[in-house]
């Protein structure tokens, strides 16, 4: 059986404009690749040239050695931030002066051409980033993964790097994304946590980890992605607009995670080393012990990490235990690869995450009132989540030849007893033992090209991914699979200005479990860019994407074998629209935007309903920003507001499973000094969420918080290889619950409560 969504090309104005960006950025690549001639890069990089730079912020220092050597350095303010420069002086080349500038930035470069030189983030390196020891033993900037996702919505693009996450040190998501209100995370367990971005759920984003797609619907009471953030190197989210190469299915935006490899840690130099990290928490008496060994020796590279969390309950700002919420984690990274002198690298990863351990009934939720009388408050559940990546890249591109290639395996499984209701005259559940689990085989092979102006990557993906619950009564599976075609300019055709524009095209098998049989198709496209109106000041932004994801699979644990699919479920779609403005000076930021999400046709597969629903999802609202870095440390405020509907209505946590979640007002704050000369770093963060009554009818008005943590880092000067932290978590004993957790609206469910004040201690060694 064959079936066509009739949002397939989101209406005839917006399927003309995706019929255009495929044929323009076809003719695009065509054209510019044969009207660009070819010269190799570093063509003037090793001239020598008097660099004279003062410290100040990095934007500035770039365009400076652009005017002192002549090179085109393309860069978008996104990636760049409020970030900082060292000073720079003395007769060396350009390409001496660029790996000076950026030190410590957390960002890479690339020559696109003789004369041209493209900086992104270290969050979209397709080599992770940092140092690399190259074949002659010397120490050299890696270069940058021209098929970055970073940057491409603009000012809404958000972008975690490595120095940021050694600020923040997070045990889990919420620690990761702290001081981005526009990504909230819900729940307090990590096995439970769910990422929304601007309200929009992570099923419904591109989300990767270290180029793996991840397919993890699995149970909607337990986590869609499980992270060890002590894996992490760097995160990079698009939210809202993203690009054609981000992968399928980014109808709210993407999300990239990027995990540590050996050149993140090596020291220069060194060819071995190792790390050692433990951490206590005196709240949930909670141990976490993190081993590491990594080295380089004659092209060859290998990283080995494990990483233990065991605790207790922990206890909530009201005073109360709340059961089900002690540690039991084991997580672990495995990398090796090999790169030849000729520069072609293969790298071969694998990372396993268990937790183990009882939890609340519903382990997003505290309880229901009143409970069901046959259900315990807690019971055991196992999650587990594996993710194998074989990557093949060329570290050393010649011409038009810069290829990569991903292939990979993930999975997630729960494990968990099922509690039917008891049959008269019985008053105990039968129960038994449920599994669900997700499967996804897929991978991409590309080709970037780079020119003059900037580059375009073009190449095919695909996924075939496998949702099956193994239940004693109602066992199902559902399967899909995808190939889709892409292509993504990112340009600077003309002085100020900075342009990415692509398209994807997409066709899509799926096998519902009725046994039933479905294949659709359908166009993405997107285009965004930046113009600085003012230069060295002011920079407006805008972006605007269609996006085509085809057919969802469902839930596991919701899979009914009743489920009647009449003509078939309808591809979902979206439309992204994003705008805004930011200004720098001497260190100051200023920024504003708009967003706006428009799912249709979004699934809502519920086990009790046999039709399978539709809805049609909308996120809008704003954003604004400040900060000020000055060298040694920097201030940051953000504010947020997201408005989310379902079918126009106020979106609630229930029917906004796996959709949306009410959001509403949010400020950060965010602040730290550097003492340099003692070691010591001293800084904090505060969380506001205002009071959230755009629920709906008789529901209840979500509770806003205001939290504040706080933290001293200690590196003695006469042993960098050793970091002491204390952190105050909750400082002020708050009694809430984080705003994307589930049901606070709701009188019928206690909420899942935050831990109240927590001293935590860590150390750090390096060897």
């Amino acid at each position: 059986m064959t079936g066509e969504s009739n949002r397939d090309f989101g209406g005839a104005a917006s399927g003309r404009l995706l019929r255009r960006l495929l044929v323009g950025t076809a003719l695009g690549a065509g054209v510019l690749v044969t009207s660009v001639p070819y010269a190799p890069a570093h063509a003037q990089s090793a001239q020598m040239h008097n660099i004279n730079l003062p410290a100040q912020p990095l934007a500035q220092s770039l365009k400076q050695l652009a005017a002192q050597t002549g090179l085109q350095i393309a860069f978008g303010t996104a990636d760049i931030g409020s970030a900082r420069a060292p000073a720079v002086s003395g007769n060396i080349s350009a390409e001496q002066a660029l790996g000076s500038v950026l030190s410590g930035s957390g960002l890479n470069y690339r020559f696109t051409g003789p004369n041209t030189v493209s900086i992104q983030s270290a969050a979209a390196s397709a080599s992770t980033g940092g140092l690399n020891v190259a074949a002659n033993g010397a120490v050299v900037l890696n270069t940058i993964d021209v098929n970055a996702q970073g940057g491409e919505g603009g000012v809404n693009n958000v972008q975690i790097t490595a120095q940021d996450l050694a600020r923040k040190n997070p045990v889990d998501l919420q620690e990761v994304f702290a001081d981005e209100p526009k990504v909230a995370v819900g729940s307090s367990l990590p096995m439970s946590q769910k990422v929304y971005v601007q309200g929009i759920e992570e099923t419904n984003l591109a989300v990767t980890v270290d180029g793996a797609r991840q397919n993890n619907k699995v149970f909607h009471h337990n986590a869609t992605n499980l992270i060890d953030p002590s894996l992490l190197k760097a995160v990079s989210v698009d939210a809202g607009v993203a690009p054609a190469d981000a992968g399928p299915g980014a109808l709210g935006g993407a999300i990239a995670y990027e995990t540590k490899d050996a050149r993140d840690l090596l020291e220069p130099g060194k060819s071995i080393g190792g790390l050692v990290t433990g951490t206590y928490d005196f709240n949930s008496k909670t141990s976490t012990v993190g081993l590491s060994a990594y080295g380089m020796e004659g092209g060859f590279e290998y990283f080995g990490y494990l990483n233990f969390a065991k605790g207790d309950n922990f206890t909530a700002g009201n005073g109360s235990v709340i059961d089900g919420t002690s540690a039991n984690l084991l997580s672990g990274l495995g990398k090796v690869a090999y790169q030849a002198e000729s520069g072609h690298r293969f790298e071969l990863s694998h990372e396993q995450l268990r937790d183990d351990a009882p939890r609340p009934f519903r382990a997003n939720m505290g309880k229901l009132v009143p409970p069901k009388p046959w259900e315990p408050d807690i019971r055991d559940y196992t999650l587990d989540r594996s993710s194998t990546v074989f990557t093949y890249t060329d570290e050393s591109p010649e011409g038009w030849w810069d290829p990569k290639v991903v292939i990979a395996y993930t999975s997630a499984r729960v494990e968990t007893l099922i509690y039917p209701r008891p049959v008269a005259p019985s008053t105990e559940s039968d129960t038994y033992t449920g599994v669900g689990k997700t499967e996804s085989f897929n991978g991409k092979a590309e080709n970037r090209f780079a020119l003059d102006m900037g580059s375009i990557t073009a190449g095919f993906d695909f996924y075939k991914d496998t949702a099956d619950l193994d239940d004693k009564f109602e066992p199902g599976t559902e399967h899909a699979s995808n190939v889709g075609l892409y292509a993504q300019a990112r340009l600077e055709p003309w002085e100020r200005t900075r342009l990415s524009f692509g398209a994807r095209g997409d066709n899509q098998w799926f096998e519902g479990v009725s046994g039933e049989n479905w294949t659709n198709a359908g166009l993405s496209g997107n285009i965004s860019g930046e113009y600085d109106l003012v230069p060295d000041f002011l920079t407006a932004k805008a972006g605007y994407s269609h996006v085509w994801a085809g057919v969802p699979l469902a839930e596991n644990f919701n899979f009914n074998p009743n489920w009647d699919y009449g003509a078939g479920p309808k591809p979902v779609t979206s439309d992204n629209f994003t705008a805004g403005l930011v200004a720098t000076y001497q260190g100051f930021t200023l920024e504003g935007g708009i967003f706006r999400t428009d799912i249709y046709d979004a699934r809502a597969a519920l086990y009790k309903t046999t039709a399978i629903e539709a809805h049609d999802v909308r996120s809008q609202g704003f954003t604004l920003g400040a900060g000020y870095d000055w060298g040694s440390g920097h201030a940051r405020i953000k504010y947020v507001n997201i408005d989310v509907t379902i079918d126009g209505d106020p979106a609630d946590s229930y029917l906004g499973n796996y959709l949306v979640t009410p959001v509403g007002q949010i400020f950060t704050l965010a602040a730290m000094h550097r003492f340099d000369d003692w070691g010591v770093t001293v800084g904090g963060d505060v969380e506001i969420a205002l009071d959230y009554d755009k629920v709906p009818a008789g529901s209840k008005q979500i509770e806003g918080h205001e939290v504040v943590n706080v933290f001293v880092e200690y590196q003695p000067p006469s042993k960098p290889n050793l970091t002491f932290r204390g952190e105050v978590k909750n400082l002020f004993d708050e009694d809430y619950a984080s705003r994307a957790t589930y049901g606070q609206e709701f009188g019928d469910v206690k909420p899942l409560l935050e831990p109240g004040r927590s001293f935590r201690l860590s150390a750090t060694a390096k060897f």
